[in-house]
């Protein structure tokens, strides 16, 4: 993409997508950029944002597009995230969560499925089914275990570990039933004149409800303690009255470990495979949280005995 002078570029993620700053005369906006996957990472991304906004959360609005040309502009939503607000020394972390909590719900509620996108046509938010679960599961196997695995013992484990996830999956009792961001942790939260908005959003499906709160408390990328956790946790079951109780804890503990092993692959995948190595320093988060929602409970027993014949680092 050929810059204009008017142009910045941000700070990526870890998508195939470039961020620019647009500056006008009086005012901004964001130009996202993306010549592979650009269905999911613009057309897509735009849908999800519309059906947010049409339900009253607040999300990026399109402002232009030129798919032709791999980019659309959206509104600019500043530099704000949540993560950096929670980094400061005098916020009240519970309070801000507990905010979080309550735009979860909010979240939970929405019950639309299709939109038009802004090329005319219907688009509808695909079911979380348990074959995807598996996939993003085998992202540990596939990347993760290929760097520290004795090679001969590969195969081996690999198929032990897909014989694992998928009696973990099936175990799972809140299948499809709600909006799901699947990236909901701090650093996708904006706050925006005192309103939290969410970004990042062209991942969303109709899945689990325990899945989004898995990702915001058991987050590798902002440690919070087994306290807050609790509390979170117990939050939210509050503002669930008809919630099983004891379905919503399994599937939490069993959505927690199967992401952050997701992570662990994704992490090393970036590394091996896109050269971007910053996200390595969080796999020892990941193994820690893992550890918290797996040890002593009986469910995860064979997941346990699998994972210890592996070396981590």
């Amino acid at each position: 993409m050929k810059l204009s002078k008017s142009l910045k570029k941000l700070k990526g993620d870890a998508s195939l997508r470039t961020f620019f700053r647009n500056k006008k005369k009086e005012s901004t906006s964001i130009i996202v950029y993306a010549n592979k996957n650009k269905r999911s990472n613009l057309l897509i991304y735009d849908c999800i944002n519309q059906i947010l906004l049409k339900n009253n959360i607040l999300a990026p609005k399109l402002l232009s597009e030129n798919y032709s040309k791999n980019y659309i502009e959206i509104e600019d939503f500043g530099d704000q995230t949540i993560f950096n607000l929670l980094r400061k020394s005098r916020t009240n972390k519970l309070i801000i969560f507990k905010r979080i909590i309550r735009l979860l719900n909010k979240l939970q509620l929405i019950r639309q499925r299709k939109i038009k996108d802004f090329k005319k046509k219907n688009y509808k938010i695909p079911n979380y089914h348990p074959k995807i679960l598996l996939e993003e599961a085998k992202l540990f196997s596939d990347w993760y275990v290929d760097q520290y695995s004795v090679k001969s013992k590969k195969l081996i484990f690999k198929k032990k570990f897909i014989k694992v996830v998928k009696n973990l999956i099936k175990k799972l009792h809140y299948k499809n039933v709600t909006f799901v961001h699947r990236d909901f942790h701090v650093s996708n939260l904006m706050m925006v004149k005192n309103k939290i908005a969410l970004i990042d959003t062209q991942d969303a499906l109709i899945g689990n409800k325990a899945y989004d709160l898995a990702s915001l408390i058991d987050d590798v990328r902002f440690k919070t303690s087994n306290d807050i956790k609790k509390k979170l946790f117990n939050y939210y079951l509050k503002s669930q009255k008809k919630i099983n109780k004891l379905h919503i804890k399994n599937d939490f503990e069993i959505i927690s470990v199967l992401r952050n092993l997701k992570i662990i692959g994704i992490f090393k995948r970036l590394a091996v495979r896109d050269k971007k190595k910053k996200y390595l320093k969080l796999i020892p988060n990941a193994w820690n949280l893992i550890k918290l929602r797996s040890k002593n409970n009986d469910k995860f027993k064979n997941l346990n005995d699998l994972l210890g014949t592996i070396k981590k680092n």
